[in-house]
Protein backbone atom coordinates (compact mmCIF):
# COMPACT_ATOMS: atom_id res chain seq x y z
CA UNK A 1 0.00 0.00 0.00
CA UNK A 2 1.46 3.70 -0.98
CA UNK A 3 2.78 5.38 1.72
CA UNK A 4 1.13 8.77 0.36
CA UNK A 5 -2.17 9.68 1.89
CA UNK A 6 -4.87 7.29 0.35
CA UNK A 7 -8.62 7.62 -0.01
CA UNK A 8 -10.74 4.54 0.47
CA UNK A 9 -13.45 5.40 -1.39
CA UNK A 10 -16.80 3.20 -0.61
CA UNK A 11 -19.05 2.34 -3.69
CA UNK A 12 -22.83 0.44 -2.74
CA UNK A 13 -25.21 -1.26 -5.11
CA UNK A 14 -28.78 -1.01 -6.30
CA UNK A 15 -31.11 1.26 -4.92
CA UNK A 16 -28.68 1.03 -1.74
CA UNK A 17 -26.61 4.73 -0.46
CA UNK A 18 -24.03 5.27 1.94
CA UNK A 19 -25.52 5.24 5.39
CA UNK A 20 -26.30 1.23 4.37
CA UNK A 21 -22.50 0.95 5.04
CA UNK A 22 -23.25 0.88 8.41
CA UNK A 23 -20.65 -0.16 11.03
CA UNK A 24 -18.46 -1.35 8.19
CA UNK A 25 -17.10 2.92 7.75
CA UNK A 26 -16.45 3.30 11.08
CA UNK A 27 -14.39 -0.34 11.54
CA UNK A 28 -12.68 0.43 8.07
CA UNK A 29 -10.92 3.60 9.92
CA UNK A 30 -10.24 2.22 12.72
CA UNK A 31 -7.60 -0.22 10.63
CA UNK A 32 -6.43 2.80 8.43
CA UNK A 33 -6.58 5.86 10.79
CA UNK A 34 -4.31 7.82 8.30
CA UNK A 35 -6.55 7.36 5.15
CA UNK A 36 -9.36 9.65 4.59
CA UNK A 37 -12.99 6.99 3.97
CA UNK A 38 -14.93 8.41 1.34
CA UNK A 39 -18.64 7.08 0.89
CA UNK A 40 -20.69 8.40 -1.93
CA UNK A 41 -24.01 8.10 -3.21
CA UNK A 42 -24.92 7.58 -7.36
CA UNK A 43 -27.56 9.68 -8.86
CA UNK A 44 -30.86 8.48 -7.80
CA UNK A 45 -29.77 7.16 -4.74
CA UNK A 46 -30.00 8.66 -1.01
CA UNK A 47 -28.63 12.26 -1.03
CA UNK A 48 -28.36 12.56 -4.78
CA UNK A 49 -31.64 10.58 -4.78
CA UNK A 50 -33.80 13.74 -6.94
CA UNK A 51 -31.36 13.54 -9.48
CA UNK A 52 -31.72 10.52 -12.20
CA UNK A 53 -29.51 7.33 -12.71
CA UNK A 54 -27.66 7.07 -15.47
CA UNK A 55 -28.56 3.73 -17.46
CA UNK A 56 -24.97 2.44 -17.75
CA UNK A 57 -21.69 1.76 -15.43
CA UNK A 58 -20.31 4.34 -17.58
CA UNK A 59 -22.59 6.94 -16.51
CA UNK A 60 -22.67 5.78 -12.87
CA UNK A 61 -18.47 5.96 -12.86
CA UNK A 62 -18.90 9.60 -14.40
CA UNK A 63 -21.02 11.10 -11.69
CA UNK A 64 -19.15 9.71 -9.24
CA UNK A 65 -15.52 11.15 -10.20
CA UNK A 66 -17.22 14.47 -10.16
CA UNK A 67 -17.74 14.00 -6.76
CA UNK A 68 -13.80 13.42 -6.17
CA UNK A 69 -12.44 16.38 -7.48
CA UNK A 70 -9.54 14.49 -9.60
CA UNK A 71 -8.32 12.66 -5.86
CA UNK A 72 -6.10 9.64 -7.11
CA UNK A 73 -4.07 7.18 -4.67
CA UNK A 74 -7.86 5.73 -4.69
CA UNK A 75 -9.02 2.11 -3.08
CA UNK A 76 -12.06 1.48 -3.92
CA UNK A 77 -14.42 -0.99 -2.05
CA UNK A 78 -17.10 -1.63 -3.76
CA UNK A 79 -20.42 -4.19 -3.40
CA UNK A 80 -22.24 -5.80 -6.25
CA UNK A 81 -23.45 -3.68 -9.03
CA UNK A 82 -20.66 -1.11 -7.01
CA UNK A 83 -17.64 -3.43 -8.23
CA UNK A 84 -18.91 -3.42 -11.85
CA UNK A 85 -18.82 0.70 -11.41
CA UNK A 86 -15.18 -0.25 -9.98
CA UNK A 87 -14.36 -2.61 -12.66
CA UNK A 88 -15.07 0.18 -15.34
CA UNK A 89 -13.12 3.11 -13.26
CA UNK A 90 -9.82 0.98 -13.30
CA UNK A 91 -10.49 0.35 -16.56
CA UNK A 92 -11.13 3.81 -18.29
CA UNK A 93 -9.28 5.73 -16.10
CA UNK A 94 -6.26 3.56 -14.31
CA UNK A 95 -4.08 6.05 -12.97
CA UNK A 96 -7.13 7.42 -10.58
CA UNK A 97 -6.76 4.07 -8.28
CA UNK A 98 -4.35 2.25 -6.57
CA UNK A 99 -6.24 -1.29 -6.00
CA UNK A 100 -10.11 -2.70 -5.51
CA UNK A 101 -11.93 -4.71 -3.40
CA UNK A 102 -15.02 -6.47 -5.25
CA UNK A 103 -17.46 -7.98 -3.38
CA UNK A 104 -20.49 -10.05 -4.24
CA UNK A 105 -20.21 -9.08 -8.15
CA UNK A 106 -21.10 -10.87 -11.28
CA UNK A 107 -19.76 -9.71 -14.63
CA UNK A 108 -20.67 -10.92 -18.46
CA UNK A 109 -19.75 -12.55 -19.85
CA UNK A 110 -17.75 -14.87 -17.08
CA UNK A 111 -21.04 -15.82 -15.53
CA UNK A 112 -24.88 -16.74 -16.52
CA UNK A 113 -27.64 -14.74 -16.20
CA UNK A 114 -29.49 -17.08 -14.15
CA UNK A 115 -25.82 -17.17 -11.50
CA UNK A 116 -25.48 -13.19 -11.85
CA UNK A 117 -29.30 -13.25 -10.20
CA UNK A 118 -30.81 -16.34 -8.85
CA UNK A 119 -33.53 -17.15 -10.78
CA UNK A 120 -35.14 -18.60 -7.71
CA UNK A 121 -35.57 -14.70 -6.61
CA UNK A 122 -37.72 -13.72 -9.60
CA UNK A 123 -40.95 -13.76 -8.53
CA UNK A 124 -39.86 -11.97 -5.01
CA UNK A 125 -38.39 -9.29 -7.15
CA UNK A 126 -40.94 -8.51 -9.13
CA UNK A 127 -43.65 -8.50 -6.50
CA UNK A 128 -41.42 -5.75 -4.96
CA UNK A 129 -42.38 -3.34 -8.06
CA UNK A 130 -45.82 -3.48 -6.84
CA UNK A 131 -44.98 -3.29 -3.07
CA UNK A 132 -44.67 -0.36 -0.38
CA UNK A 133 -41.54 1.22 -0.02
CA UNK A 134 -41.76 0.05 3.82
CA UNK A 135 -42.08 -3.58 2.88
CA UNK A 136 -39.95 -3.46 -0.25
CA UNK A 137 -37.10 -2.43 2.48
CA UNK A 138 -38.44 -5.64 4.47
CA UNK A 139 -37.85 -8.21 1.39
CA UNK A 140 -34.69 -6.58 0.49
CA UNK A 141 -33.26 -6.90 4.15
CA UNK A 142 -34.49 -10.67 4.50
CA UNK A 143 -33.07 -11.42 0.96
CA UNK A 144 -29.43 -9.74 1.36
CA UNK A 145 -28.39 -10.24 5.17
CA UNK A 146 -28.26 -13.30 6.75
CA UNK A 147 -27.46 -12.33 10.47
CA UNK A 148 -29.74 -9.45 10.67
CA UNK A 149 -33.11 -10.71 9.21
CA UNK A 150 -34.91 -10.17 13.02
CA UNK A 151 -32.68 -6.51 13.29
CA UNK A 152 -36.39 -4.62 13.67
CA UNK A 153 -33.91 -1.47 14.68
CA UNK A 154 -32.16 -1.59 11.47
CA UNK A 155 -35.25 -2.63 8.92
CA UNK A 156 -36.57 0.78 11.24
CA UNK A 157 -33.79 2.49 10.08
CA UNK A 158 -33.56 1.38 6.39
CA UNK A 159 -37.77 2.11 5.94
CA UNK A 160 -37.27 5.72 7.54
CA UNK A 161 -34.23 6.44 5.21
CA UNK A 162 -36.73 5.19 2.47
CA UNK A 163 -39.10 7.41 2.69
CA UNK A 164 -36.29 10.17 3.33
CA UNK A 165 -34.44 9.36 0.35
CA UNK A 166 -36.93 7.50 -2.03
CA UNK A 167 -35.64 6.20 -5.21
CA UNK A 168 -37.56 7.01 -8.35
CA UNK A 169 -39.30 4.21 -10.58
CA UNK A 170 -37.24 5.55 -13.44
CA UNK A 171 -33.94 5.52 -11.12
CA UNK A 172 -34.26 1.76 -10.51
CA UNK A 173 -35.20 0.80 -13.60
CA UNK A 174 -31.95 2.59 -14.96
CA UNK A 175 -29.73 0.98 -12.26
CA UNK A 176 -31.06 -2.33 -13.32
CA UNK A 177 -30.54 -2.06 -16.85
CA UNK A 178 -26.92 -0.82 -16.30
CA UNK A 179 -26.09 -3.75 -14.55
CA UNK A 180 -27.80 -6.10 -16.51
CA UNK A 181 -26.13 -4.52 -19.60
CA UNK A 182 -22.53 -4.20 -18.36
CA UNK A 183 -19.55 -6.03 -20.15
CA UNK A 184 -16.17 -5.99 -19.19
CA UNK A 185 -13.74 -8.33 -20.96
CA UNK A 186 -10.38 -6.35 -19.77
CA UNK A 187 -9.19 -7.59 -16.47
CA UNK A 188 -8.22 -4.18 -15.38
CA UNK A 189 -4.25 -3.90 -14.11
CA UNK A 190 -4.26 -3.03 -10.80
CA UNK A 191 -4.26 -5.29 -7.61
CA UNK A 192 -7.71 -6.89 -6.93
CA UNK A 193 -9.28 -8.60 -3.93
CA UNK A 194 -12.85 -10.59 -5.14
CA UNK A 195 -14.82 -11.63 -2.04
CA UNK A 196 -17.68 -13.46 -1.97
CA UNK A 197 -20.16 -15.07 0.62
CA UNK A 198 -20.69 -18.82 0.54
CA UNK A 199 -24.74 -18.38 1.44
CA UNK A 200 -25.50 -14.89 -0.79
CA UNK A 201 -28.79 -15.50 -1.69
CA UNK A 202 -29.41 -13.34 -4.30
CA UNK A 203 -26.08 -13.44 -6.39
CA UNK A 204 -24.72 -16.97 -6.91
CA UNK A 205 -21.11 -17.39 -5.25
CA UNK A 206 -20.09 -18.83 -8.22
CA UNK A 207 -20.02 -15.75 -10.47
CA UNK A 208 -16.97 -14.21 -7.89
CA UNK A 209 -15.63 -17.51 -8.41
CA UNK A 210 -15.85 -17.89 -12.31
CA UNK A 211 -13.96 -13.86 -12.23
CA UNK A 212 -11.18 -14.63 -9.60
CA UNK A 213 -10.78 -17.55 -12.30
CA UNK A 214 -11.11 -15.68 -15.68
CA UNK A 215 -8.57 -12.89 -14.00
CA UNK A 216 -6.49 -14.82 -11.68
CA UNK A 217 -6.95 -12.37 -9.49
CA UNK A 218 -6.81 -12.80 -5.53
CA UNK A 219 -9.82 -14.67 -3.98
CA UNK A 220 -11.67 -15.15 -0.21
CA UNK A 221 -15.17 -16.68 0.46
CA UNK A 222 -16.69 -16.09 3.82
CA UNK A 223 -19.01 -19.07 5.22
CA UNK A 224 -21.63 -17.27 6.52
CA UNK A 225 -22.81 -13.92 5.41
CA UNK A 226 -25.36 -13.13 2.96
CA UNK A 227 -25.24 -10.90 -0.39
CA UNK A 228 -24.44 -7.72 1.95
CA UNK A 229 -21.46 -8.97 3.75
CA UNK A 230 -20.56 -5.25 5.06
CA UNK A 231 -23.62 -5.60 7.40
CA UNK A 232 -23.41 -9.56 8.15
CA UNK A 233 -19.69 -8.95 8.92
CA UNK A 234 -18.17 -5.91 8.69
CA UNK A 235 -15.42 -6.72 11.38
CA UNK A 236 -14.27 -9.71 9.62
CA UNK A 237 -14.56 -7.79 6.40
CA UNK A 238 -12.28 -4.60 7.29
CA UNK A 239 -9.44 -7.06 8.84
CA UNK A 240 -9.73 -8.72 5.63
CA UNK A 241 -8.67 -5.97 3.55
CA UNK A 242 -6.24 -4.50 5.74
CA UNK A 243 -4.59 -7.82 5.90
CA UNK A 244 -4.45 -7.58 1.97
CA UNK A 245 -3.85 -4.52 1.68
CA UNK A 246 -0.29 -5.52 3.66
CA UNK A 247 1.02 -6.97 0.74
CA UNK A 248 -0.16 -4.92 -2.03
Amino acid sequence: MSKNKAYFVLIRGLLREQRHWGEFTPLLAQQFPAAEIVTLDIPGNGSLHQETSPNTIAGLTEALRVQLEGKKNMHLIALSMGAMIAIDWMNRHPLEINSAVLINTSVRPYSPFFQRLRWQNYPRLVSMLFKSAEQRERDILALTANLHQQDTRLLADWQKWCAQYPVSKISAINQLQAAAQFLATNKPAHPLLIISAKNDRLVDYRCSVALHKAWHCDYLQHASAGHDLPLDDPKWLAQTIEKWLVTN
